[in-house]
């Protein structure tokens, strides 16, 4: 993910957690909710807020994590031993709840399923929060957010695939209920859509891919609605995530159509080509 330095955490702190439950909230969409006593301390931000997620690989035969706070971790974690190393990937919050005396702290986390032609999950994050358990541990590294929607904005628009709804639902609650501008969202199918409690000014477009072209790469259907808009103005913000393609290509037509660079935040999570995650 991209990031600004000064979205980030001063000291970034590892939380430690456990799987409390699972549930498939959509056909594309499988939900890993997590607890712990660290998480009484996260200081949850709204928006993208997102993380670093540690978790025990299929070949091994427990979860090793070691201490991994501050700014430089990469090299430390690149340091631990391949074979009892955890796998890491970057994830976004997608709901959180505070702690009380009598319930301790509580985490969503949505891990995005695409099924190979076997129909198995893939990827390393997906096949473990679909074989998740009550009690398997995790760790956590806290990452802050990554929109930045400057003070002057006078629309705000924001496009992503299914890796990017759950920072896209954040970000809708997030907002003030005065902003205007515009959604576009585009999912696998019709039953992953979802309520967005976005401001009554910001209109949502959901796109369903099996609808339009279900052999279609994520992110092409939006790319191309993104490409349909034209922004009001120069003050305009936009958030275009997920797919590398769509980040890339959403980000140039955006400038081209007049808005400035620094007004842009885009994210390539990863690109379709190589159905692999783009390296932290």
């Amino acid at each position: 993910m991209a990031k600004t330095p000064r979205l980030l955490p001063e000291n970034p702190r590892l939380f430690r957690a456990r799987v409390l439950r699972t549930d498939r909230t959509s056909p594309s969409m499988h939900r890993v909710t997590v607890t712990g006593d660290d998480l009484g301390e996260f200081r949850y931000l709204g928006f993208d807020h997102w993380f670093r997620l540690f978790v025990q690989r299929p070949d091994q035969d427990a979860f090793r994590m070691p201490d991994l706070d501050g700014k430089k971790w990469w090299p430390t974690f690149l340091a631990i031993p391949e074979d009892v190393r955890p796998h890491c990937a970057n994830y976004t919050v997608a709901a959180f709840r505070p702690g009380t005396t009598s319930h301790p702290a509580e985490m969503d986390i949505d891990f995005v399923v695409h099924c190979g032609p076997d129909g198995a999950p893939e990827g390393r994050a997906a096949i473990w929060a679909c074989d998740a358990r009550p009690g398997d541990e995790l760790a956590m590294l806290d990452q802050g957010c990554i929109f930045d929607c400057p003070e002057d904005t006078s629309e705000v628009v924001i496009a992503a695939e299914e890796t990017g709804l759950p920072g896209v639902v954040g970000i809708a609650a997030s907002l003030p209920r005065d902003t205007v501008g515009r959604i576009i969202q585009e999912v696998p199918t019709a039953a992953d859509v979802r309520e967005l409690d976005a401001p009554a000014g910001v209109q949502v477009t959901w796109i369903v891919r099996d609808r339009t072209d279900a052999h279609a790469f994520p992110g092409r259907a939006a790319l191309a609605e993104l490409q349909r808009h034209v922004p009001a103005d120069d003050r305009g913000y936009a958030f275009v995530v997920g797919e590398s393609t769509l980040a890339t290509e959403g980000r140039r037509h955006l400038h081209r159509a007049g808005l400035p660079k620094s007004r842009i935040t885009f994210s390539g999570f990863w690109k379709h080509e190589a159905r692999e995650s783009v390296p932290a």
